[in-house]
């Protein structure tokens, strides 16, 4: 059975997010989600396919990669029926190795691939080395999460409330500097299909001011959920929010039948780091992308 690679369509979309979503299991690694996948949808379906590429056999998807062009990186999601699977691991290297495959126009400068035993085994073999480093974190939703202690409105696919719409928008755009983020993109991304497994949540202070925000991502229950992204207004940092827009989050996630609340930030990020770990998470290993050497 050949293996073949090929550029995603929108049309195609919901099915790739469907096969992502169910690579997603408790104890595994932050590997490409669907929050990833929905956040992107912000562009619109077609910019969000061109920049997806999925690798199939025998009609089954079996990786799906979502291609940064500006950085020559692909970030990867891998089922767990290939992890050992050294004749995929080779054709995903020499696919993303060969500019002609139609991966990546030069061929891909770095890999994100945190899942796949064969293929990240591969990769260290073959002179690929450590990129940036990155600190995964999770938090175990077994147990009754606290009160966060704000104020919190929360957007499903439904919401009509414009005003909450426009303050989840305006935190984003004040939480981090240069954001493109608007309210046109908020619609494309909410009406997208892995939002209907998501919730947008802003956090209000006691003055009623929009303080905080975050997008949170069910990959369906009993699977690990992702908070992406989550930010701050830049006028109102140093006082918690963080920390309890992060613990809203978790018990979002948990009220949707996640089975853990999943991020991975830079570990550069010593300030994000620490909120999360504030908020209940454990800081695991520090794990990074692969750059091509040669």
């Amino acid at each position: 059975m050949s293996i073949t690679v090929q550029r995603s369509t929108p049309d195609s979309l919901g099915e790739i997010v469907e096969a992502v979503a169910g690579w997603q299991h408790a104890g595994g690694p932050v590997q490409l989600h669907p929050g990833d996948l929905g956040w992107h949808w912000r562009f619109g379906a077609q910019e969000l396919a061109g920049a997806v590429r999925v690798w199939t056999r025998d009609g089954q998807i079996l990786a799906v990669g979502m291609v940064d062009d500006t950085a020559g990186l692909i970030r990867m999601g891998i089922a767990p029926s290939v992890d050992d699977d050294a004749a995929f691991a080779a054709q995903l290297l020499t696919d993303l190795s060969e500019p002609g495959q139609g991966v990546l126009p030069g061929g891909a400068q770095a890999v994100e691939a945190r899942f796949g035993t064969a293929f990240r085994g591969l990769l260290h073999r073959s002179g690929w080395v450590a990129d940036e480093p990155w600190t995964p974190l999770f938090r175990d939703l077994a147990v009754q999460v606290e009160n966060c202690g704000l104020r919190v409105e929360v957007i499903d696919t439904h919401d009509t409330r414009d005003r909450i719409v426009q303050d989840r928008v305006a935190v984003q755009r004040a939480a981090f500097a240069g954001s493109t983020f608007t309210l046109e993109r908020w619609r494309a991304m909410a009406a997208a299909p892995p939002y209907r497994r998501a919730r947008c949540l802003v956090g209000y202070d006691r003055d009623g001011d929009a303080v905080a925000t975050v997008t949170v991502w069910s990959a369906g229950a009993g699977r690990p959920g992702l908070l992406e992204p989550l930010g701050v207004h830049r006028d109102h940092r140093g006082r918690g929010h963080g920390h309890a827009i992060t613990v809203a989050a978790v018990a979002a996630l948990q009220e949707m039948g996640s089975s853990s609340a999943t991020v991975c930030t830079p570990s550069s990020n010593v300030g994000g780091v620490a909120t999360y770990v504030s908020a209940g998470f454990q800081k695991l290993p520090d794990v990074t992308d692969f750059r091509r050497t040669i």
